[in-house]
């Protein structure tokens, strides 16, 4: 097939042999926060699709509550500077400090974009954007905390991703909308493989769709699926940090992984932060006030990696509440039930609907739940992914949870999430349009949709005996049980061998049902094949990591180590994935970590 000339509109699509052929500028894989705002900036410069298999406003940003970091000192007095030494320090000192000073800088022209947008930000009395106290933010490099967290109730996440669409919709962005992109093709030009398109599965019919363009942002979001207990959407399997890893290129700090402190007990739903923002408190069986004991100076603000390493003390050590004393409470009852309906009212519903708990009289079981990525796919300041340390990857970009930029380290701070997918998808957006101005289309190879074929037909053919279900709950109860909040290197070798077994087990699955169309057995079927490659990933990095350090915790290394390992994990596939032994398709190398003004101290809040 011929692929049309450049052009700065898309062409109609073309069919051949059965499969849909298209053409733009920019292809976005990804429709959550990222996406958009990386469409935003593309949209005006460059002809630009959408891809993404959820419909936009289902994206998992719509799920976060607390709200965006950014020290507009619309409250009290805040800086750049501050937020820059809280995300570093509470990152424990793995953040790449030029990533963490352009977001904190950046911050202050996001929000004002979103609210220039139409986002409702939550005023003040005076009419400015609301802040409120928030988890690691402190004024004064750590002397108290601050507020700094832009918030609209506790729905931001859902108001910035509702924004963002009718934004995009209002640019006249081209979305392809329950399309589930399953390869990337990389096409060797003068020795260097470039992406040329991507192949989509069109869940509606069932078809092929080859994307053909000369820049492509990955903004798929995270992976918490390898986990039982997680705040995750079902749909955050790890698409796309996946596809990159297929092709040979780096993930990175995958070891990373942030349990947030206060899921819902037993289901690992999600109360925001910000209700600790506004004053709850953690308490154990015994009513105590845990926190003072482990962070006098912010208590309940600490950062996240420390609470939910506290929480999983008090309830090893007999303090934990309920009928099997596993979990503990979240006390919101002082706050008052207008607080609770007007600042914080989904969390409130939230505890209602699920637990049949009234936060407004009593206090809400809760424990750490599988929350955020902190690495994914490398990149660089500018959103470009990178192939080593240093070298880019021509004309390909991630932003947001599926990638690693580094910003946060090895763990992230509160409300830096939503800041991150506006900061360097925006940043992305920008930088891909300046791409492709002057580059050319790759060509594709002769049958571009042919790996994707394979995999559609091979599984929807077979006749295994295998269960899907059956296969991802083993791996996420394991990984629950065995590489969460602490870790061993028994543990996780407990995991690795696990894992082994279902990749065994994998090839003898079947799928019911054989239909083409929403056929989300065959889709189930997939995303698993993505969260066992994940999950192996994590675990071969977690056990190479020998201390402990933010979201990371080793109980057999229970001390930070700077000397040996004040670098980035970067894990390499080299061999085939179903071998016996993770060693034998893995390989791991180091990146040092960008240090410019705070050296790494002790971690005391």
């Amino acid at each position: 097939m011929t692929t049309p000339a450049s052009s700065t509109a898309p062409t109609e699509s073309t069919v051949v042999d059965g499969v849909h052929y298209h053409q733009f500028d920019i292809v976005i894989v990804g429709a959550g926060g990222a996406g958009m705002r990386a469409a935003i900036e593309a949209g005006p410069g460059a002809s630009t699709a959408v891809i993404s298999k959820l419909y936009p406003t289902r994206s998992h940003t719509g799920a976060a509550q607390g709200g965006m970091a950014a020290a507009l000192a619309n409250v009290e007095e805040d800086n750049w500077e501050w937020h820059t030494f809280d995300t570093v320090k509470g990152g424990d000192y793995l953040v790449d400090q030029d990533a963490a000073e352009i977001l904190a800088k950046e911050a202050i022209d996001a929000v004002i974009d979103l609210e220039n947008m139409g986002l409702p930000f939550n005023r003040t009395p005076e009419g400015k954007i609301d802040q409120r106290r928030f988890g690691g933010h402190t004024s004064d490099h750590g002397k108290a905390p601050v507020r700094r967290a832009c918030y609209a109730a506790d729905r931001t996440g859902h108001m910035i991703l509702q924004t963002l669409y009718q934004n995009c919709v209002k640019r006249g962005i081209n979305f392809f909308n329950e399309y589930y992109v399953l390869d990337l093709i990389m096409t060797e030009v003068d020795g260097v493989e470039q992406p040329s398109g991507v192949v989509a599965y069109d869940l509606s019919s069932g078809e092929l769709h080859v994307f053909q363009a000369k820049a492509f942002i990955f903004a798929t979001g995270g992976f918490g699926k390898i986990y039982k207990t997680t705040s995750n959407a079902h749909t955050l399997t790890g698409d796309g940090v996946g596809i990159i890893w297929r092709k040979g290129l780096p993930l990175e700090d995958m070891e990373f992984f942030q349990f947030h402190p206060t899921g819902l007990a037993g289901l690992g739903i999600l109360l925001t932060e910000g209700a600790r923002g506004e004053g709850a408190i953690l308490r154990n069986a015994s009513g105590e006030r845990f926190m003072e004991k482990y962070a006098p100076t912010i208590k309940d603000l600490a950062p996240r990696d420390i609470i939910a390493r506290c929480m999983v003390k008090e309830v090893a050590e007999g303090r934990g509440a309920g009928p099997n004393k596993d979990y503990l409470y979240l006390d919101c009852t002082h706050l008052g039930a207008e607080v609770l309906e007007t600042k914080l009212p989904d969390i409130t519903e939230f505890a209602r609907t699920y637990l049949g708990v009234d936060p407004v009289t009593e206090p809400v079981p809760v424990m750490p739940t599988a929350h955020y990525a902190m690495g994914g796919i490398p990149t660089n300041v500018n959103a470009e992914v990178l192939r080593n340390n240093t070298t880019v990857v021509p004309g390909l970009y991630a932003a947001g949870e599926c990638a690693c930029v580094s910003v946060h380290g090895s763990n992230r701070l509160g409300t830096n999430s939503l800041l991150d997918i506006n900061v360097f998808g925006k940043r992305a957006g920008n930088n891909a349009v300046a791409y492709v101005k002057t580059a050319e289309f790759v060509p594709l190879p002769a049958d571009p949709a042919k790996f994707v074929r394979g995999l559609i037909e091979g599984i929807r053919s077979s006749t295994g005996t295998e269960r899907i279900a059956v296969l991802r709950k083993e791996l996420q109860e394991t990984m629950d049980a065995k590489a969460q909040v602490f870790r061993t290197d028994e543990s996780l070798k407990d995991v690795t061998d696990t894992i082994h077994s279902l990749r065994e087990r994998y090839k003898n699955i079947g799928v019911q049902d054989k239909g083409r169309r929403f056929n989300t057995d065959l889709l189930e079927a997939v995303e698993l094949g993505f969260l066992l490659d994940l999950a192996e990933v994590v675990v071969f990095s977690a056990r190479n990591r020998k201390e402990s350090r933010g979201g990371h915790m080793r109980d057999d290394f229970p001390l930070r180590d700077d000397e040996n390992y004040l670098v980035h994990t970067m894990a390499y596939l080299t061999g085939d994935p179903h071998s016996a032994d993770a060693a034998d398709h893995i390989a791991l190398d180091w990146k040092p970590v960008t240090i410019t003004r705070y050296q790494p101290m002790e971690r005391k809040y």
